[in-house]
């Protein structure tokens, strides 16, 4: 006990675990967050330079990242104009040919397209052609090389489009980004002793029956420091040690396991006392990686 207040100060409180006394810490002020609860970063960067060629060079990852609401906007749009474009290359095809006028009126004439009568049908010709429908009525015919030239082409752009899109949807949904939805973390942490030692605890627990293979969990500490060279680093990072040397970071998460960092003379916590605590400005992020046992991300 001695020991405990020589650590946290005299105004360090004993907290009574029987049902007839308990004493509640401090509210503390609701400050802005470094890392958000869902794990969103709240970090803008600014007057970098070039920021938008750099994410068009990577449109892929850029894409998979936007929201879905852009997303699904894009997929739409691009299949929009993409099929407008190509209907109206075949439409422009048959005008050039003169197959709009003949049609109908001359037996022995050949169209490039059968049935391509105005642009509706060459749209729905296009349509019928890139989703595989084919109903029949409307086929390219051998005297038109244009039309085959083109059909190659939409062929090949169709592919790439549906590859680039869908791949890019199938990605997005497949993110293991709401599989932590099922991991709990507890509310607050607390410090107090285990095994003979003060310690910062806090407990993480797995909802799902699915097992996170490899689960490793890293804690940082964030927090404003001036080095002794008179340097100040507005967002240092520092490691707590969790059990890295012992193997306690890698984690069998079956049922809640409490995690444990010992406050000794290697944790930045050691020359804090409980009102220096409250009144510091830090955050602690903590990082779980695992792998998801039923999809193997």
């Amino acid at each position: 006990m001695s020991a405990l207040r020589r650590k946290f100060g005299e105004d360090y409180q004993v907290v009574n675990t029987s049902r007839s006394m308990t004493f509640s810490a401090p509210v503390k002020r609701k400050r802005q967050r470094f890392v958000e609860k869902n794990g969103r970063c709240n970090v803008q960067h600014g007057n970098l330079g070039g920021e938008t060629s750099r994410y068009l060079s990577d449109l892929f990852t850029t894409l998979v990242d936007l929201k879905w609401r852009w997303n699904l906007l894009i997929f739409i749009l691009t299949y929009t104009v993409a099929w407008l474009v190509m209907a109206s290359m075949w439409w422009v095809i048959a005008y050039i040919r003169g197959d709009l006028s003949s049609t109908g009126h001359d037996p022995s004439y050949t169209p490039c397209v059968a049935n391509v009568y105005n642009f509706p049908s060459a749209f729905l010709f296009f349509i019928e052609t890139e989703a595989t429908i084919g109903y029949g009525s409307r086929y390219i015919t051998e005297k038109c090389p244009e039309g085959i030239i083109l059909f190659l082409f939409q062929s090949l752009l169709g592919s790439i489009v549906d590859a680039f899109l869908i791949g890019c949807m199938f990605i997005k949904m497949s993110q293991p980004k709401k599989r932590a939805e099922t991991l709990m973390f507890s509310q607050d942490a607390v410090i107090s002793q285990r095994d003979g030692k003060l310690c910062l605890m806090f407990r993480v627990g797995n909802l799902r029956n699915s097992h996170m293979v490899s689960a490793q969990i890293r804690c940082k500490l964030i927090k404003s420091r001036q080095t002794p060279e008179g340097e100040f680093l507005p967002l240092d990072q520092c490691e707590l040690d969790v059990g890295f040397g012992t193997g306690a970071d890698q984690l069998f998460l079956v049922s809640p396991l409490t995690i444990c960092h010992e406050i000794n003379t290697n944790s930045p916590f050691f020359d804090l006392s409980q009102r220096s605590l409250m009144n510091e400005q830090f955050e602690i992020v903590v990082i779980l990686e695992g792998i998801v046992e039923t999809t193997g991300e």
